[in-house]
């Protein structure tokens, strides 16, 4: 199925205003790592967003991901201030740890023949 452009429109709006507070966040902690919105699907009644998160170093995925599951309600008020002249209803949000750079790494990695694959 298409996506409208209204879904499209939703979704590019929730990523550039995430990527802006994450890099506000990273720029702000004390830690070195970064978060970037890979991605954003806006399901068709605009109810829910998936969004899909890469977070470097890796080691910090887990700590990462658990803040930003507690301050998912904060962040949902923050995308309703930024949107809520544009929408009637503010997404639920649901955040994903996107793996591809990764596995494209991996991949990467087994065929110069640098991996641990036996069949190589």
């Amino acid at each position: 199925m298409n996506e409208s452009n209204r879904q499209r429109k939703v979704a590019q709006i929730i990523q550039e205003d995430f990527a802006e507070l994450f890099r506000k966040q990273a720029a702000d902690s004390k830690q070195q790592f970064l978060v970037s919105v890979s991605e954003v699907k806006v399901s068709p009644d605009l109810g829910v967003a998936k969004i899909y998160l890469s977070i470097f170093p890796p080691d910090l995925r887990k700590t990462i991901m658990k803040e930003i599951e507690e301050n998912k309600p904060a962040y949902r008020n923050f995308i309703g201030q930024k949107m809520g002249k544009q929408v009637r209803i503010i997404p639920q949000l649901n955040f994903y740890l996107d793996t591809t750079l990764d596995d494209v790494e991996r991949i990467e990695k087994e065929l110069k023949g640098e991996g641990d694959n036996p069949v190589l």
